[in-house]
This record gives structure tokens, C-alpha cells and sequence, in this order.
């Protein structure tokens, strides 16, 4: 638990003073949008199939702290940076390191308690891996759509 709150703390003040991009209309949007696909993945991946889960393998209250408040500011902090302007390979690359970084933050959060909460089922870190870096280019997606909605509302 005590990796858990450390994390929290520290990834959501990191985002919230970094932040000089997002409107709270976008942070509601990113924070909704990162709360609902993590819910809709894990209620097959976790809850169905026990693939990984924070804690213990049942539905906990512990676990609703990383349902809701750990995962939404990574993504504030990864599209801050995030090179909209950039070339293909800056983007793919930029992609690629936010990747291995979450990938190595959920190694550490493996760890036995009190640092580590998340543990593997059949799941595997290659999984991942894999899969980081399409949650990555949703979360992008997602955001250009919440702001090209935003200019329409403007003009």
C-alpha cells in the first residue's frame, strides 16, 4: 500500500504542476476517459480471467485507489510532453519510452507488499509491452477529438 499512495501522490502532483496544456474541460475528459477504458479492460482481463490484479484477485476496496487516481495522471503527464508537431519517428519513439517506463514502474509495483499492489495471474509483462503503446495512441486520439470538439464549440 505504501508504493501505492507514494505513487499516487507523486505522479499527480508531477502532473498537476507540470500542466500548462489541458483545460479542466480536457483533464475531466482525460481523467473519465482513462477511468473507463482501464474499468472496461480489467473487468474481462482482471475480475473474468484473473489475468493480474491490484492486491488481491477479488473485487477490494483497496483496489479502487488504482482504478481512479494512480493511472489518470500518467496519462496527464505523458500528453503534456506528448510531440503533437513532431515527426512520426519523435512520436513512435516518444511512445516507445513511455512504454518501457510504465512497463518498468509495473515491474517495481511487483514488488512484495508494502511497496508493490499488482500482481500476475497468467498475465505477462511482454503483454504489456505490447499492448502500452496502443493505450498510449488512444489516449492521443482521444485527446485530439476532445479538443477539435472543444474549437467546434468556439467558433
Amino acid at each position: 500500500m505504501i508504493g501505492l499512495i507514494l505513487s499516487i501522490l507523486i505522479f499527480n502532483i508531477l502532473a498537476f504542476k507540470t500542466n500548462k496544456r489541458f483545460t479542466a474541460n480536457q483533464i475531466v475528459h482525460i481523467w473519465m476517459f482513462t477511468i473507463a477504458a482501464q474499468h472496461i479492460f480489467d473487468v474481462f482481463i482482471n475480475f473474468k480471467f484473473h489475468g493480474y490484479w491490484y492486491f488481491t484477485p477479488e473485487t477490494d476496496w483497496q483496489g479502487i485507489f488504482a482504478y481512479t487516481v494512480l493511472i489518470p495522471p500518467v496519462n496527464m503527464l505523458f500528453l503534456t510532453y506528448y510531440p503533437f508537431a513532431g515527426k512520426l519517428t519523435k512520436k513512435a519513439a516518444y511512445i516507445l519510452l513511455w512504454s518501457v517506463a510504465v512497463l518498468l514502474y509495473e515491474v517495481v509495483a511487483l514488488l512484495p507488499a508494502p511497496w508493490g499492489y499488482f500482481h500476475y495471474g497468467w498475465w505477462a509483462w511482454w503483454y504489456s509491452l505490447l499492448l502500452n503503446p496502443l493505450l498510449f495512441l488512444m489516449v492521443v486520439q482521444y485527446y485530439r477529438w476532445v479538443c477539435k470538439i472543444e474549437k467546434r464549440a468556439i467558433t
